[in-house]
């Protein structure tokens, strides 16, 4: 069955089925406790390929890395202004050869930097417009560098500004393509409130091409092909959300943030990650986790328990096929 929802401003096509139960996952590994409360802010925890930690605390604007056996982590990249440092980081992301790239934004514009495994600088460049917040989740205000992907050779974000959903960087600084049309708010005529809703995570798929899924407004996803052509587009739905999408405002206070009204328009979606099967695995707003496959249909609704209930912001899949959660730095099966 097939449903369409002309009522939001454009043809939103998606399956219907059943709902899975939710399936608590239990963590079977986490970092020392003593290790752990070193951090301020956990918001990515990566694994490279020796095996070493490699963890982007935003609070304290520092990367660092946690070697196996080690007593205490090792900063490698300091908080500054100054190229080889970052300050007010939004995201940061790994590649396979573990290289890493960080977005801050020192004063009032906003930049990628590039760095070896060992924190050592490899360049950079300056991203045009300024890092103003355009949505807020809870109490943390959100720019349009929320998130970013990183294949080693090119950086992929979402910047809506331009008119498309996907902006593809070039390590240089020069874009190399932008795909994906901005899908139709019906607050056109409020710019800031419809860039907000087409604010969104971009994620390569290991299968091939990419997903894009929205984290505000009506909650959806998008699948594309290498070449940057739409495969499909789903609505997110369950049981867990309808409370949430109940709640949906149609209109948005402002608050004042660097000398700028912005609207408060709530995200629905806290992050989502592909695993090595193409799995697109979606943390919501609610302390759930969708889990979708390939072709679209919602295999898994998930529940992540280490001390408590986590509600995951960050995914990182491993080789072994482990997920590792943040906040917290915990790791649970992915399977």
């Amino acid at each position: 069955m097939v449903r369409y929802l002309p009522a939001i401003g454009f043809a939103l096509a998606f399956a219907v089925t059943r709902a899975p139960d939710v399936e608590e996952r239990r963590s079977v590994g986490s970092l020392p406790a003593h290790i752990a409360a070193a951090f301020e802010q956990i918001a990515a925890c990566h694994v490279s390929t020796s095996g070493e930690y490699v963890i982007f605390d935003r609070r304290a604007h520092a990367i660092y890395t946690v070697a196996r056996g080690a007593d205490a982590p090792t900063r490698i990249v300091q908080i500054g202004s100054e190229k080889g440092r970052i300050i007010m980081p939004t995201a940061f992301d790994s590649a396979a050869d573990g290289t890493f790239v960080v977005a801050d934004a020192p004063g009032d514009y906003q930049r990628l930097q590039f760095f070896l495994p060992t924190g050592a600088e490899l360049g950079g460049f300056r991203l045009p417009g300024r890092g103003t917040p355009r949505f807020v989740l809870g109490n943390a205000p959100l720019g349009p560098l929320a998130s970013l992907e990183f294949t080693g050779e090119t950086v992929l974000m979402s910047q809506p500004d331009v008119g498309a959903l996907v902006t593809e960087y070039q390590l240089s600084g020069n874009v190399l393509r932008t795909f994906g049309e901005l899908r139709v708010t019906g607050q056109e005529k409020d710019p800031l409130v419809h860039i907000a809703l087409n604010i969104g995570i971009t994620l390569q798929n290991p299968k091939g091409g990419y997903y894009f899924v929205f984290m505000a407004g009506v909650p959806a996803y998008r699948k594309y092909d290498a070449a940057g052509a739409l495969v499909f587009e789903r609505h997110i739905e369950g049981v867990e959300m309808d409370p949430y999408v109940g709640r949906m405002p149609t209109t948005w206070p402002r608050r004042r943030e660097g000398g700028t009204d912005i609207p408060i328009v709530p995200a629905l979606v806290r992050t989502a990650g592909v695993d090595r099967d193409g799995n697109l695995w979606i943390s919501l707003v609610a302390p759930y986790t969708y889990v979708y496959d390939p072709a679209g249909d919602r295999r898994r609704t998930l529940q992540f328990r280490a001390a408590g209930i986590i509600a995951p912001t960050h995914f990182f899949f491993t080789r072994d096929r482990r997920v590792i959660v943040s906040p917290g730095c915990y790791t649970f099966s992915a399977e």
